[in-house]
């Protein structure tokens, strides 16, 4: 009996999880940190840049702690601000479209450039795509 209990209660296995498989926490470390360079230094990112204060630390280490629960990693982020209420904490930016396309080909740009499998790479610019187009809080 225990052993057909244990089959039928699959266990999490924190490796099959986006966090697990993109490389835990310091891939994703990674990610955030060249999302950001892109975001400083490629003038095709301006429109996003300017949204963000003068120094990225702080909102490096925001994006940093919810991707990593949002990927199936600890929920460090909800541990330390609760629920994202992402649209909310976004309202007081002027967001549209020009806004989402640049926040999505900078973070697409940062997944290649760290190596991100192309399989869950795709699925994550799908759900990235799916947010930050709910975000959007201006016409185009």
């Amino acid at each position: 009996m225990e052993i057909k209990k244990q089959i039928d209660e699959p266990t999490l296995n924190p490796q099959s999880t986006p966090y697990g498989i993109i490389g835990g926490e310091a891939k994703v470390r990674a990610l955030v940190t060249r999302f950001y360079d892109l975001m400083d230094e490629d003038p095709d990112f301006y429109g996003i840049r300017k949204l963000h204060p003068e120094s990225l630390d702080g909102s490096r280490e925001k994006l940093f702690m919810f991707l990593t629960g949002w990927l199936g990693g600890p929920p460090v982020y909800t541990d330390q601000f609760g629920h994202p209420r992402l649209r909310a904490r976004h309202l007081s930016f002027a967001i549209g479209a020009s806004e989402r396309d640049q926040w999505m080909s900078c973070m697409t740009r940062a997944m290649a450039d760290v190596e991100i499998e192309h399989s869950l790479r795709d699925r994550l610019i799908a759900s990235f795509a799916n947010t930050a187009d709910w975000m959007r809080n201006k016409e185009p």
